[in-house]
């Protein structure tokens, strides 16, 4: 399958599902239509990953991930066979190229194809690209800006292996972090005055990296990831209180530890998190020309854990909320609104992914 960065900006319009393959879990959403803009969920659902499954946003065992989708697939049930996946951002280079905007479309990947090499250290023979013409370039009538990806093929290729192993058919190759932006640009899109002028901090908190995404007026202005997450807080409940990773990972999400474990290990977990944030907020403002933020979105896992809004709000002094990507939204009769609560804000890429059907 091509990496196809057309399909990744919506220019397709198959029949879909979102499925986000993370490092601990997998996820997907089914989404409609409900009237002329907005979605009606479907169906979410989300299945773990057995610890080393997945490592760095590498597929290291295909057999535990196509066994998961399936279970995942089961448990939505879900009838759709076409799926958006994504790559993690890692895996991809990303490149904007200002070309004449007077080139035929062959001359034009020809030009894109031969500048490319210029910026991907591998062989060209290893690795699958695609390019998205995303309008006039600015200040200049006769010129294009134009977007090139390009990853490792035996990455996207284990993806969708991973599909295929389920009876499934991959249909757009995404990016995680542009699959985010398309979930928290329609909750944008709900602020007052649409969001205009005001500056988003997304701060997606996984189970090893956060990455963050700063936008403004639907550009994103700064973007970036840290080694931190919720593997952190599991391994510290292992160690603690002799589990197993699995068993302390289900422990942490249902509340199910000892008393201790409040002001032993999540409190100082929250303490570090909300230090994360502060610094990254910190090097914004040094590396570039901004010296404000209006509004910090948190997604992700760990957004849920109790007292992580409160005080990352109270350390950087900004307003803070955690978002659920399906704020809005008309929800279908598989979908449980109990469960959805806690665990919508993971499901943010999932999300941005199921909305590439409509563009």
């Amino acid at each position: 399958m091509a990496f196809d960065l057309a399909s990744l900006l919506g220019q397709k319009n198959p029949p879909l599902v979102g499925l986000d393959i993370s490092t601990s879990d997998v996820k997907l959403v089914e989404l409609s239509r409900a009237g002329e803009k907005d979605f009606k969920l479907e169906r979410c659902a989300f299945e773990p990953l057995p610890k080393g499954a997945v490592v760095d946003g590498n597929i290291e065992n295909l057999e535990q991930v196509s066994e998961a989708v399936l279970r995942v697939l089961k448990r939505s049930g879900t009838g759709t066979r076409n799926v958006a996946l994504a790559m993690p951002a890692a895996s991809v280079i990303t490149k904007k190229m200002i070309l004449p905007g007077s080139l035929t479309e062959q001359a034009l990947e020809f030009q894109v194809e031969s500048e490319a090499s210029q910026y991907i250290p591998f062989s060209m023979d290893e690795v699958s690209i695609d390019f998205c013409v995303m309008g006039p370039t600015a200040n200049s009538e006769e010129d294009v800006d134009v977007l090139l990806a390009a990853s490792r093929k035996e990455k996207i290729e284990d993806r969708v292996a991973a599909a295929q192993a389920a009876g499934l058919q991959a249909k757009v190759m995404d990016i995680e972090s542009f699959a985010a932006r398309a979930a928290v640009e329609r909750l944008i899109e709900q602020q007052p005055n649409g969001g205009q002028d005001q500056i988003y901090a997304l701060f997606q908190i996984g189970s090893k990296v956060t990455y963050i995404s700063i936008m403004l007026n639907g550009e994103v202005i700064y973007e970036r990831d840290q080694q931190f997450g919720g593997n952190q807080l599991t391994q510290d409940i292992v160690r603690n209180y002799g589990l197993s990773f699995d068993e302390a990972e289900m422990k942490k999400r249902q509340g199910d530890l000892p008393d201790s474990y409040e002001m032993e290990l999540l409190e100082p977990f929250l303490e570090n998190a909300a230090l994360e944030v502060t610094r990254a907020i910190q090097f914004f403002f040094t590396s570039t020309p901004y010296t404000r933020i209006d509004q910090i979105f948190l997604a992700g896992g760990c957004s849920m854990l109790p007292g992580l809004v409160e005080i990352v709000a109270e350390r950087t002094k900004l307003s803070t909320s955690v978002i659920s990507p399906f704020k809005g939204m008309e929800l279908g009769s598989n979908v449980n609104e109990k469960t959805l609560r806690s665990d919508a804000p993971a499901y943010l890429v999932a999300c941005g992914l199921a909305m590439r059907r409509y563009g």
